[in-house]
C-alpha cells in the first residue's frame, strides 16, 4: 500500500516512518516544508515525493495517510484526507478537544472511511504483560493502578512546541503523555470518570506536571502521572491486586531502538523488546515473564482493516473517551 506521512518531526521520523517500512508499506509521499526535515526525509526515503502543499500531497495516489504533524494541524489535515476517502491514522491526540475528535469521527462516518489514532503504548511490553496477568488472575482482584511517565528536564526546550504552546494550540503533557496513560488505563480496566486532576506548569511554559485520577466502572482506581520535572521518577507501573502487586520500573525499549535506526522487519522485532517485571507479595518478590512489545502490530492491524474490513487497532469510542477525560481533567484541575 502507498502511504503518505504529513509531518516529519519526531513522530513521523522516529515512529511512523520506520514502523510503516517494517510492515511493508511503500512510503510514497511526505508532507513537510521544513528544510531540515526535507533533507532528513529525502535521506530516509529517497523514492518518496516530498510535498509542501497539502492538496498536492493528498492527491498523490495514497492508500493510507498518517497525520504526524503538530496537534494544531490534526483536524484540518485529517478532514481533508477523509473527505477524499483515504484511510487515515492520526497521531495522538486525535484532536485538541472533544469537539475536534467528534468532528473527525463524524467526517469518517459520512465518508465511510477508516479512521484511527496512534495509541502505540498499548503495545508496550508493560501493557501486554499487565493484560496477561489480568487474564490469568495471578494478581487476584485489581483495585489500584499507578502509571507514570516521569523524567527530569528542569530547563524547557525553546524549540519544542509541545513544551511551549498553550493547550489551545496543542501544547502540554495533558494532551501528550497523559493521552497514552489514559488510553492504556481504559484498555486495561474499561470505562472511567475523572475524580481529580492537577494540571500545572512548573517551568513557565506548557503544562509539564500533570496528575489525573480515574475511577473505573470495574472498581479499579488509576493514578496517572506525567511530569517533565520529576527529580526522582517513580516506577513506570505498579498494579495492586488482592493477591499481590506487579511492579515494572523501566520504560519499554522500543522507542530507543527506533531512535537507533532499528526497524521491525516483517512487522516483528529481531530481538525481544521486554521490560523486567516482578510480582511482589510483601517481602517475597518473584520475576514475571514479560511479553515482548511490538508497535508494528498497530500497522499490521491497520493493513488488515483496509484490506479486509477488520476492526481498527484503536476504536473511535476509545479515542473519544480519552478526549472527554482529558477535557474533564482540565476543567476540574486543582488550581
Amino acid at each position: 500500500m502507498r502511504v503518505g506521512i504529513a509531518g516529519y518531526g519526531l513522530a513521523g521520523r522516529v515512529f511512523h516512518g520506520p514502523l510503516l517500512r517494517g510492515c511493508g508499506f511503500e512510503m510514497a509521499s511526505i508532507l513537510t516544508a521544513n528544510p531540515d526535515r526535507i533533507t532528513q526525509a529525502t535521506s530516509d526515503f529517497p523514492d518518496a515525493t516530498i510535498f509542501s502543499a497539502l492538496d498536492a500531497f493528498l492527491d498523490s495516489g495514497l492508500d493510507l495517510v498518517v497525520i504526524a504533524s503538530s496537534n494544531v494541524a490534526h483536524l484540518p489535515q485529517a478532514k481533508a484526507a477523509l473527505s477524499r476517502k483515504i484511510p487515515t491514522v492520526v497521531d495522538k491526540p486525535m484532536g485538541r478537544t472533544v469537539a475536534e475528535v467528534q468532528e473527525l469521527i463524524d467526517c469518517a462516518a459520512s465518508n465511510d472511511t477508516l479512521l484511527t489514532t496512534f495509541f502505540n503504548r498499548r503495545w508496550d511490553s508493560d501493557s501486554l504483560t499487565i493484560k496477561k496477568l489480568l487474564a490469568t488472575g495471578e494478581l487476584g482482584t485489581p483495585f489500584r493502578f499507578d502509571g507514570r511517565f516521569e523524567r527530569f528536564r528542569p530547563d524547557r526546550n525553546p524549540a519544542s512546541w509541545r513544551e511551549n504552546l498553550s493547550p489551545e494550540d496543542g501544547g502540554g503533557l495533558l494532551l501528550d503523555l497523559q493521552s497514552h496513560l489514559i488510553s492504556t488505563a481504559l484498555d486495561y480496566f474499561g470505562p472511567a470518570e475523572v475524580v481529580s486532576a492537577s494540571v500545572r506548569s512548573i517551568r513557565g511554559g506548557s503544562d509539564d506536571d500533570v496528575t489525573v485520577v480515574l475511577k473505573h466502572a470495574s472498581g479499579v482506581d488509576s493514578y496517572l502521572a506525567a511530569s517533565a520535572i520529576s527529580g526522582a521518577p517513580g516506577p513506570r507501573v505498579r498494579l495492586l491486586g488482592s493477591k499481590g502487586a506487579l511492579v515494572i520500573s523501566e520504560l519499554d525499549p522500543q522507542e530507543d531502538a527506533l531512535r537507533r535506526g532499528e526497524i521491525p522487519i516483517g512487522g516483528q522485532w529481531s530481538k525481544a523488546m521486554v521490560t523486567p517485571a516482578h510480582l511482589h507479595r510483601g517481602d517475597v518478590v518473584t520475576p514475571v515473564e514479560s511479553i515482548s512489545g511490538n508497535y508494528a502490530a498497530f500497522y499490521t492491524l491497520v493493513a488488515q482493516a483496509i484490506e479486509s474490513g477488520g476492526p481498527a487497532p484503536v476504536s473511535l469510542d476509545d479515542a473519544l473517551q480519552v478526549a472527554q477525560l482529558i477535557e474533564r481533567a482540565r476543567e476540574i484541575s486543582v488550581r
